[in-house]
């Protein structure tokens, strides 16, 4: 008989059944048993583009605590209140180009930080947090993000590796699921050779970078040393798949069927949402960020603007547009909150009790880039929710929220960016 490993235990995990409590084995040993299938944590991070309209989404300043009532554009929200929490005060202090935003706001780096570099970034939370969360999953991390047409190059996402490089996402919901669910039909042998190719072209190329170490200037040094760890975490990258080759893909409790091409805006960010609920269902992955849509969102409303003329709004058509993006973003998170709900974990704990979540954006309104909108939900860090917080400094580091969320999450690290302390007020 075959030992009983960590992969066989977790192949075999949705026939688990509880079972009742017997005098013969007690409590404690119940309890012991209890501590094998406790359900991981995870962290989402989800960015709109843009900033809000800050005259309806914010709530009143003198509102604080728990009696406070939610803006217009928050409305939806309503039946999660309790499950909610809004900060305000947070900002990235490096960050002073609003077109910029969404490249630092979850790194907090600034962007001339190394003399006689013109660009500099630094690992985002997600990425600190996938170091960790991402050692015992398929995935390590899952990019999301829109289509180019959307502002930002194909494949822009949120995150930014340790050493400051972008990362790329999946920018259709297409995508996300054919790598989330598509199995692979190539014959096993096969794909093992493809592995042991591209591992041998890899020594090559470390093999000819290492040849001309000798005689390189100092920056030509920090290159190739850049280098040289892009090349590591492709080996990584490489054994994880050498890991999972002979592990079939799971598939969630409520199937999730393959999506439609044409899916755009509202229904993307949606199906987008769908997706995530069912990666973490098979626990393919346990970290997630997604760089949202705004100008194929704001069409699928009926708008005929962009999102940048959309954002320098003033009373009128201009702010009914950014107000209806609000107010539908709302909505859709109040799905995603309603969907981590009702989705059970082994342990009898849910997906919501388990998931830190993070919504908001580097940039205020219009090209301000004080007071980050910023509203966090999900039990997984154990923030103390149902609350409208306002920090007593007006330049809090945005970076303080990720290093308190990290930590709740058990990600055991004393700072990140610019981060001068963590924000006790999340917890009591």
């Amino acid at each position: 008989m075959n030992p009983l490993t960590r992969r066989s235990f977790l192949g075999s995990a949705t026939a688990l059944i509880a079972l009742p409590t017997l005098e013969s084995i007690g409590f404690a040993r119940l309890a012991k048993a209890a501590e094998i299938v406790k359900a991981p944590k995870r962290m989402v991070f989800l960015s709109m583009g843009w900033g809000v309209t800050k005259e309806t989404w914010f709530p009143d300043r003198q509102q604080v605590g728990t009696n406070y009532e939610l803006p217009q554009n928050l409305s939806p929200l309503a039946p999660y209140k309790d499950d909610i929490t809004i900060i305000q005060n947070l900002q990235n202090q490096f960050s002073t180009e609003a077109h910029w935003g969404s490249t630092f706001w979850l790194t907090g780096a600034n962007r001339y930080g190394v003399p006689g570099k013109s660009f500099n970034n630094t690992i985002s939370a997600d990425q600190v947090a996938a170091e960790q969360f991402g050692r015992d999953t398929r995935f390590t991390s899952l990019q999301l993000t829109g289509r180019k047409a959307d502002g930002h190059g194909p494949g822009a996402s949120l995150a930014w590796n340790r050493q400051g490089k972008p990362m790329a996402g999946l920018d259709t919901p297409v995508a996300a699921y054919h790598r989330l669910f598509s199995d692979d039909n190539t014959p096993l042998e096969h794909r093992q050779a493809q592995l042991k190719k591209r591992r041998s072209v890899l020594d090559g190329v470390i093999a000819d970078a290492r040849s001309v170490q000798k005689g390189l200037t100092a920056t030509d040094v920090d290159k190739l040393d850049e280098y040289f760890q892009s090349i590591r975490e492709i080996e990584i990258r490489l054994s994880k798949e050498e890991e999972w080759l002979e592990v079939p893909k799971r598939f969630p409790q409520d199937p999730v069927n393959e999506p439609e091409a044409s899916l755009k805006g509202y229904e993307e960010i949606k199906m987008m949402y769908d997706l995530m609920i069912a990666a973490m269902q098979v626990d393919a992955t346990r970290v997630f960020s997604y760089r949202m849509p705004t100008d194929s969102l704001i069409q699928s409303l009926g708008a005929t603007i962009t999102s940048h003329n959309m954002s320098h709004y003033v009373q009128g058509d201009r702010q009914d547009v950014s107000e209806n993006r609000d107010q539908t973003h709302a909505k859709l998170l109040a799905y995603f909150i309603g969907k981590l709900k009702a989705s059970k974990e082994i342990d009898g704990s849910s997906l919501y009790d388990n998931t830190a979540v993070t919504f908001g954006s580097n940039i205020n309104s219009i090209h301000y880039l004080t007071n980050c909108p910023t509203l966090l939900t999900g039990g997984g860090a154990g923030v103390k929710h149902g609350r409208h917080l306002v920090m007593s400094d007006p330049k809090t580091p945005l970076c303080n929220l990720w290093l308190s969320l990290l930590n709740g999450s058990g990600v055991d690290i004393d700072s990140h960016g610019d981060s001068t302390g963590g924000l006790d007020e999340l917890f009591v």
